[in-house]
């Protein structure tokens, strides 16, 4: 039998000659961003100088930057709303793209409280499947084996809808898993999951959920990686572990499934592993019925290598509690996307979270930067754009689109800083979307700020053992003055104590010592903002929110926490969970600058 060799390559040592060729792809593409963004928005124009759209701006043919930057405007989603809901009631004319929109992206339905339809074309599947293509041989680079084994990977579709015109509207992730790139992918050794397609394609999640925990049960010394889409995806799976394991464990000791899951084509999926296993059953039983699950990823699958969730941005806090259940296991970021357009990847995946960056690939889409500048009150269309490969370093960007499947200078509403290169591919640190949570009265508190106060505070908490496993808030503006609402849901280690009154309320004065200067203005010299409150909730309430917002059409793929709320049965939801609540006993320190 021959022997796969190492192929040496720039990035790093192939695994095999299959990876030599995708990192060789990535050198050539990085090592020419200027000339393929050129290339890529000539493409662009020239495929659409007939559509509605660029006719309407008197293009006029023109594939060069200078005439579309003159004449193209930036814009965002309210701007295009009129052309997309034309397609989506059924207008099949060439109005963005000269090629047929094939269905319509849904974004997370927390991002920014909108729903938005994402036109897109069937070519844009290669696109993506490329840049997927180009993980795994990163990620060989890094960790060594990983066709020994297999992916532990919890992955959900979400039931599509259709327009009034009759075109599907997905997430994009549902999109991909019932398309014939996932469903027929060839043979990857470097990339075989435990989890059967009909499981990851059942849309009932229940069904979904048990299936996938209880085949990787079944697999456990075969799996090197665990992961889900986003962090608190991998932390709903565990909570599902906490609460169904023993049905999990009496259909592995009888070899029978759970008369719950009756989607046959899962039954038939999950009965071609299934058989009566007392011994795995009994191992499954004794590890999770112990009064401690600190560490469980790594004793219930001891071979895992790392885990592979996205724990940027508004996930970074649930690293703490991901690196409890896992022991401290590696946490690798592989990729950036969205609904609108996938963008790049991260060439050192076994970073630090707190280093992530990812290199933007210059063959995805045309990519203009707009300089932030929050205080700067100056619009769009009168700053102007950075292409690719002028960005930066250090300085911080809105990035704004142009796609094939016709979206032209699109704001994306995403932060990026520039932190390097790569070859001349500027690489980008997700800073946060673009938009404020929260704001009393002339005070603006977005979620990096409120992050960083919640962090800031619940350090505090590490005296006795507890932390902060999920938040929310609101502005709650019902009383004068307005004051912010904090929900806070805890885990205490099984070592700790339940923190007193006092300790919570110090909490709450941190975080508004950790708010801006505005704010702390309002509060202390203004009084126009009130105390700082934060409300304790019951454990498993924001699991509640997360199946009231997916009872409501939330993607469970896409579903993150929204770090604001103001809906008012979700804030009658928490506040019917609070078991305590906590005021800030004085005002933050503030003097005028």
């Amino acid at each position: 039998m021959a022997v796969e060799t190492t192929v040496s390559t720039p990035l790093g040592p192939a695994a095999c000659e299959n990876d030599a060729k995708k990192l060789q792809f990535i050198e050539e593409t990085t090592a020419n961003t200027d000339k393929v963004q050129e290339k890529v928005l000539a493409e662009i124009l020239s495929r659409n100088a007939e559509t509605e759209y660029l006719q309407r701006y008197k293009l006029g043919g023109a594939t060069d930057r200078d005439a579309f930057k003159a004449k193209l405007p930036v814009v965002t989603y309210e701007d295009l709303q009129p052309e997309i809901q034309r397609i989506a009631n059924g207008d099949r004319s060439a109005i963005l793209s000269a090629h047929p929109i094939s269905e319509f992206l849904t974004s997370s339905g927390t991002s920014a409280g909108e729903r938005k339809l994402m036109p897109t074309i069937q070519e844009e599947l290669d696109r993506r499947q490329l840049l997927y293509s180009l993980l795994m041989p990163v990620m060989n680079i890094y960790v060594p084996d990983l066709d020994k084994g297999k992916g532990l990977y919890f992955l959900f579709i979400k039931a599509e809808t259709k327009t009034p015109g009759g075109l599907t509207a997905r997430p994009v992730l549902t999109s991909y898993y019932k398309s014939d790139h996932f469903k027929r992918r060839p043979f990857d050794p470097y990339n075989v999951y435990t989890s059967p397609t009909a499981a990851i394609l059942c849309a009932d999640s229940f069904q979904s959920m048990y299936s996938q925990m209880l085949c990787g049960l079944l697999r456990r010394l075969e799996v090197l990686r665990v992961g889900a889409v986003f962090a608190s995806g991998l932390l709903r799976a565990i909570r599902f572990l906490q609460l169904h394991w023993r049905d999990l464990s009496s259909d592995i000791a009888t070899g029978t499934l759970n008369p719950r899951i009756t989607d046959p084509s899962v039954r038939d999926a999950v009965a071609e592993l299934l058989r009566p296993d007392p011994a795995l059953a009994q191992f499954i039983t004794s590890e999770c019925s112990t009064d401690s699950w600190a560490c469980i990823i790594t004793r219930i699958w001891p071979n895992t290598k790392y885990l592979d969730v996205i724990v940027t941005g508004a996930m970074a806090q649930y690293i703490p509690t991901l690196e409890y259940y896992s022991g401290g296991l590696p946490m690798a970021c592989t990729m950036y996307a969205s609904s609108e357009c996938y963008f790049g990847l991260n060439l050192k995946p076994m970073c630090k979270p707190s280093e992530v960056s990812y290199t933007i690939m210059p063959n995805m889409a045309y990519f203009e930067f707009l300089p932030h500048k929050p205080s700067s009150m100056t619009g769009p269309n009168s700053i102007k754009l950075v292409d690719l490969a002028n960005v930066e370093i250090g300085k911080e960007y809105e990035l704004v689109i142009t796609t094939y499947a016709g979206l032209y200078r699109y704001r994306v509403g995403d932060i990026l800083r520039v932190t390097g290169f790569h070859n001349t591919a500027p690489q980008f640190r997700f800073i946060r979307r673009k938009n404020v949570l929260l704001s009393i009265e002339s005070d603006k508190t977005d979620e990096a700020e409120l992050q960083a106060a919640v962090d800031r505070a619940s350090a505090l908490l590490r005296p006795y053992g507890a932390s902060v496993v999920e938040y929310t808030s609101q502005a709650d503006a019902r009383a004068i003055p307005g004051h912010y609402v904090i929900y806070w849901e805890l885990l205490v280690r099984e070592e700790g104590r339940w923190p007193e009154g006092e300790a919570l309320e110090k909490c709450c004065l941190e975080m508004e010592e950790a708010m801006n200067t505005v704010y702390r203005q309002s509060r202390a010299a203004d009084g126009s903002i009130g105390p700082l409150e934060i409300r304790v909730v019951k454990a498993g309430t924001f699991e509640e929110l997360m199946d009231y917002a997916i009872s409501r059409g939330a993607s469970i793929n896409q579903y993150k926490v929204p770090r604001c709320v103001s809906f008012p049965p979700v804030i009658e939801l928490l506040d019917s969970r609070v078991v305590s609540a906590h005021f800030s006993p004085a005002c933050p320190k503030w003097a005028p600058q």
